[in-house]
């Protein structure tokens, strides 16, 4: 069964991405309105969902301001979505980066395990994560505010860096030994003596 770990955790994050894209396509259908809060509600708990810092659907805009949310008498931390408006996602626009990066890693990772050479080392980790930590904290600590491009192209960086420091890890923790690469100088012949 641990071998097979890599297929069941990209089955694990598809779907944690498709219940968040699915929580605004069934509020914007009115099929399904329960099961689109129960969504929200659920994915609250990994998520601030900031309605200025998501990303809308079925909407007239992909984003909206703080203080635009607030000139149509919103709440720019709790609106989920009207129609016209459109309805949030259920992750902010940094969460949805990261685990976008996570899937498309792991897809990749289990596409090319065999090429992929040694994991990220701990220094080169935190060097990637670097980008995020800063515009996190500075916006945190109301320094500045964040852009989406900044969120997002953070966000990116430290999905895929955690793929790249975790998985191949993973793999030699579950015994999953990476097969010889073909022209390895460990799989090459030892040189003959001359004859003659």
């Amino acid at each position: 069964m641990l071998r097979h770990w890599l297929a069941a955790l990209n089955i694990a994050v598809g779907a944690f991405v498709a219940g968040g894209v699915m929580a605004p396509v069934l509020a914007w259908s009115g099929l399904l309105p329960t099961v689109a809060s129960a969504l929200y509600v659920a994915y609250h708990l990994t998520c601030h969902q900031w309605a200025f810092r998501t990303f809308f659907l079925f909407g007239g805009q992909l984003l909206y301001g703080k203080e635009q949310l607030e000139t149509l008498n919103l709440d720019p931390y709790g609106f989920v979505g009207a129609p016209g408006l459109g309805w949030k996602m259920a992750f902010c626009e940094r969460d949805l980066a990261i685990y976008l990066a996570v899937l498309v890693g792991g897809i990749l990772f289990a596409m090319r395990r065999e090429q992929i050479g040694p994991p990220l080392s701990i220094a080169a980790y935190g060097l990637l994560i670097l980008p995020m930590a800063i515009d996190g904290f500075s916006q945190l600590f109301g320094w500045r505010e964040s852009t989406w491009e900044l969120r997002v192209f953070t966000g990116l960086l430290f999905g895929a860096a955690s793929v790249w420091l975790l998985y191949p890890r993973f793999d030699a923790s579950f015994g999953c030994a990476q097969p010889a690469r073909r022209y390895a100088p460990e799989n090459a012949c030892a040189p003959q003596p001359r004859r003659g």
